[in-house]
């Protein structure tokens, strides 16, 4: 099974494919699609789900994934996240993909054995977990560490 891992972001939105086959995780791409500060935010956000239906339509993926929500102290960035968030999960939805949702946390947990890892402990066990591997940006890392969790933490289908 291929399971794509999202990490959204406005300014930068980390994927990263895996495949699954039983217990067994393979890598197959990551990367980070992202945006001009300057654009406007509708350019942004079309941006974000192009680019995602572009992964989606490259690697076929069986399901995705994607951290929940998480509410920053700023409201504007919280905003700009969900915002985000939504263009990625429309493009989903649009190629008829399921998302699965994990909080950030239980990923944190499944990845690195504790929920308040940082992002370089998490970058550095994905290169664990899948050896051999170039990663595109601490985004795509997080992406990675998604699809990881969501392989591990998820019904098979």
């Amino acid at each position: 099974m291929i399971i794509l891992g999202l990490d959204p972001s406005l300014s930068s939105t980390g994927w990263g494919v895996i495949a699954c086959e039983g217990a067994r995780i393979s890598h197959i791409a990551n990367g980070q699609i992202t945006t001009r500060a300057a654009a406007p935010m509708a350019e942004r956000l079309a941006d974000l789900q192009a680019g995602i239906a572009a992964v989606i339509a490259q690697y076929a993926p069986a399901r995705a994934a994607a951290e929940e929500i998480f509410v920053n102290k700023n409201p504007q960035s919280t905003l700009k996240l969900a915002q985000a968030r939504g263009a990625v999960l429309a493009a989903c939805g649009a190629a008829g993909l399921t998302v699965n949702e994990h909080a950030a946390r239980l990923v944190k947990k499944a990845v690195t054995g504790t929920g308040a890892a940082d992002k370089a402990q998490v970058a550095a066990m994905v290169k664990v977990l899948l050896p051999g591997i170039a990663i595109a940006g601490s985004d795509a890392a997080d992406a990675l560490a998604v699809a990881i969790a969501d392989a591990h933490l998820s019904p098979r289908f």
